[in-house]
């Protein structure tokens, strides 16, 4: 018998594709705690984490025959855990709406519904984080990523360093990814 714990995700992920049951509890052992702590950051109740923590590890199992990697398992297993967690944040979301207004008139099945809400979802925990930033790292924040301004021009227009400028836009980018954690920015980043 192998010792597991030293296989790459990828050769783990060949053996999963192979019905091997001690890859899958290897991944498992490997991500279990760190997607737990992840979601649990998020969620703010230990069931749901747990809950959510379930679920991806049961898609990944039952979907280990078809299953393709084509970046990284740990990107692949924390955006999974991310769309869980976007999900119960649009379903609480809902019943609030149907709650609040007595209809049951949403149509929140069609694929760009989804989307668009996840997306404004994310638009919004990144505007509120944006807007709790201290005034000046937000004012270099936003000169940067709003206003398309380079750091040599936010320095000269600001009269400070560009040195400065570098260090807040570096601590702006600390403060989201520890606020949002490394996906929600990742993905905020990547729709720039």
């Amino acid at each position: 018998m192998s010792n597991y714990s030293e296989k790459t995700d990828k050769e783990l992920i060949a053996l999963l594709k192979d019905n091997n049951h001690n890859a899958f509890k290897e991944i498992y052992n490997r991500y279990n705690g760190l997607l737990f702590a992840y979601a649990y950051k998020r969620l703010q109740i230990e069931d749901e984490a747990k809950d959510v923590i379930q679920e991806v590890f049961i898609g990944l199992w039952e979907n280990r025959a078809d299953f393709i990697l084509k970046t990284y398992l740990s990107g692949f297993l924390y955006k999974s855990v991310l769309n869980k967690i976007l999900n119960i944040w649009k379903h609480k979301r809902v019943i609030r709406h149907h709650v609040l207004s007595q209809s049951l008139e949403v149509d929140v099945d069609s694929k760009e519904t989804d989307f668009l809400i996840r997306e404004k979802d994310i638009l919004a925990l990144v505007e509120k984080e944006i807007a709790a930033m201290p005034p000046r790292m937000r004012e270099i924040y936003e000169l940067k990523y709003r206003q398309y301004m380079s750091v040599k021009q936010i320095a000269k227009d600001l009269n400070i360093s560009e040195n400065t400028v570098a260090t807040q836009l570096q601590r702006a980018a600390v403060h989201l990814k520890n606020k949002l954690g490394v996906m929600v920015f990742a993905i905020y980043m990547l729709q720039r």
